[in-house]
């Protein structure tokens, strides 16, 4: 054969169903935003001249690296651009893991940092969040690996990591340490670790379009970090990795903050909401700061909930795994798709 053993053996990364949206179907099991980008963003493809199409795109993404150096009060020299946050990464083991080094990260927490280590042949040393699910930060960095991830707001939690706290590792931990910000927007504003960028060479701070900026479809993420790991980052990078209409989109989403703050404020108020509904009818919900509820039902499986919703065109997402299995993740949908799953739910419950 010519496929490695490693790769043969990997467990790939397993995302949530995705329907056949050809009907009526409620799919809230993936953290997508549930309303559409800026308006500015429809400008752009309605007025965009295809034949643009037939060059490439600008290799360094550099006005969109602008521009959100000037959104962060950073340079554009602290800005790397990817397909995706998932594809930076990837580049981040490229250019800081060697293999047989370690990385450590919570659990639970997003299962691609492992995936990932494993196709580069890094160990990963899980950290068992605490029983309320908070992040043990000694820990974290007693495990002695080379590189920390965490998601903060954590991917499957939801609960959010004090900026004190991640000070206070930077401080005491001198490997590299990648904050995944995808769901910061949806916590208070004084949250975020970019401010911290440029006081910590060791600090790279993840961020997407994917979420508050409701682009899922167009693949940018990008982060912030010193310009001497930007640098090496960009020796790593396929040589046109973020497309020419993604650039656009990205950087018309990025000059909304009007828009964006109209739509995070209702994701957060639907949030805080259906997060009382469902403890009213005897969930058990963690204190969610991304567009996410994890909770648990306390007279029925998780498993038994989930198939329920399912036959009903309800699409959330359970995790067949440690300290998972008896909750479900529920996105934050319009008010709309929301009613309808506590409608669904309450009917289920008097069952």
């Amino acid at each position: 054969m010519y496929i490695k053993q490693t790769i043969e053996q990997l467990a790939p990364y397993v995302p949530g169903i995705q329907p056949q949206m050809d009907g009526p179907v409620i799919k809230i099991n993936a953290n997508e935003n549930p309303y559409p980008p800026s308006p500015r963003v429809k400008e752009i493809l309605s007025g965009f001249d295809y034949g643009q199409l037939r060059y490439y795109p600008d290799a360094t993404s550099q006005r969109l690296r602008t521009l959100i150096g000037t959104h962060f009060n950073l340079s554009s020299g602290h800005v790397f651009c990817g397909n995706g946050s998932d594809e930076i990464i990837a580049y981040l083991f490229q250019i800081c893991l060697e293999e047989g080094d370690s990385i450590a990260t919570p659990y639970p927490t997003y299962t691609l940092y492992k995936t990932i280590a494993d196709i580069h042949r890094v160990q990963t040393e899980y950290v068992p969040t605490r029983d309320d699910f908070s992040i043990d930060i000694e820990a974290l960095i007693n495990t002695g690996a080379k590189g920390i991830f965490i998601a903060n707001p954590n991917a499957q939690t939801g609960l959010l990591l004090p900026l004190a706290e991640i000070e206070r590792l930077l401080q005491s931990y001198e490997g590299l340490v990648v904050i995944d910000e995808a769901y910061i927007d949806f916590a208070p504003a004084t949250t975020s670790a970019y401010k911290l960028v440029a006081r910590y060479p060791n600090l790279v701070v993840l961020r997407t379009f994917s979420k508050s900026y409701s682009l899922c479809g167009i693949r940018v993420g990008f982060c912030l970090a010193a310009p001497i790991l930007v640098d090496a980052l960009d020796k790593c990078r396929d040589s046109y990795n973020v497309s020419h209409l993604s650039q656009l989109m990205a950087a018309a989403a990025l000059e909304d903050q009007l828009y964006l703050q109209k739509t995070i404020k209702q994701v957060v108020s639907t949030r805080e909401r259906v997060s009382e509904t469902l403890i009213h009818l005897g969930f058990e919900v963690l204190p969610s700061q991304a567009n996410f509820l994890l909770c648990k039902p306390q007279q029925h499986a998780a498993s038994d909930v989930y198939d329920f919703l399912k036959s009903k065109h309800i699409y959330v997402r359970y995790f067949d795994a440690p300290r998972l299995s008896d909750k479900l993740r529920i996105s934050v949908g319009t008010d709309e798709e929301m009613d309808a799953l506590l409608e669904q739910l309450r009917n289920f419950i008097g069952n």
